[in-house]
C-alpha cells in the first residue's frame, strides 16, 4: 500500500512539473538592469540603527560604518567553530593564524588538554563587539598582550 501511495505521489508531481508551462515566467531585462543602475551598495552595517551610516542624500557613509565593522571574520563563526571544534584549532585557522599555531593545538592533546580553547572562548565571548585583535594572531595563547 505505502508503495503505491508513494508511486502515485511522485507520478502525479511528474505531470504537474510538466504541465507547468514556462510562458508565465517572463524577466524583463530592461527593468533588472534599471534596478541594478538605481542601487546602491548596502551591507549588514546598513541595517544598524544609525542614521550615521546612510546620509540624507541616501549614499552609504562607508567611514560611518568602518567603526561597525572593524573585523571581517563573524563572531558567531569564531564562537561555533571553537565551541565543536576548539581542540583541534579549527577556530584558529578560521581567524587565520599560522598553520603551526592550530597545529601545535593537535600536537598539545587539544590545546593543553581543552584549557586553550575553552580560555580562547571565553575571551571571544568576553569581546564579541571587536574580534580583530584575535586575527591573524601568530601567538598559541592568542590574549596574550591584548
Amino acid at each position: 500500500m505505502k508503495k503505491a501511495l508513494f508511486l502515485a505521489i511522485i507520478c502525479l508531481s511528474s505531470i504537474c512539473t510538466f504541465a507547468a508551462t514556462g510562458s508565465e515566467y517572463v524577466v524583463d531585462d530592461q527593468k533588472v538592469e534599471q534596478l541594478f543602475t538605481n542601487s546602491i551598495d548596502a551591507s549588514a552595517s546598513v541595517f544598524v540603527d544609525n542614521s550615521a551610516v546612510i546620509n540624507a542624500n541616501s549614499q552609504y557613509n562607508f567611514a560611518a560604518a568602518a567603526k561597525f565593522h572593524s573585523s571581517d571574520k563573524s563572531f558567531v563563526a569564531a564562537i561555533l567553530l571553537n565551541f565543536f571544534l576548539g581542540g583541534l584549532g579549527i577556530h584558529r585557522l578560521y581567524l587565520g593564524t599560522a598553520t603551526m599555531t592550530w597545529i601545535g593545538y593537535i600536537l598539545t592533546f587539544c590545546g593543553i588538554f581543552g584549557i586553550v580553547p575553552f580560555v580562547d572562548f571565553i575571551v571571544l565571548i568576553v569581546h564579541n563587539e571587536d574580534i580583530s585583535p584575535y586575527e591573524d594572531n601568530t601567538k598559541f595563547f592568542m590574549w596574550a598582550g591584548n
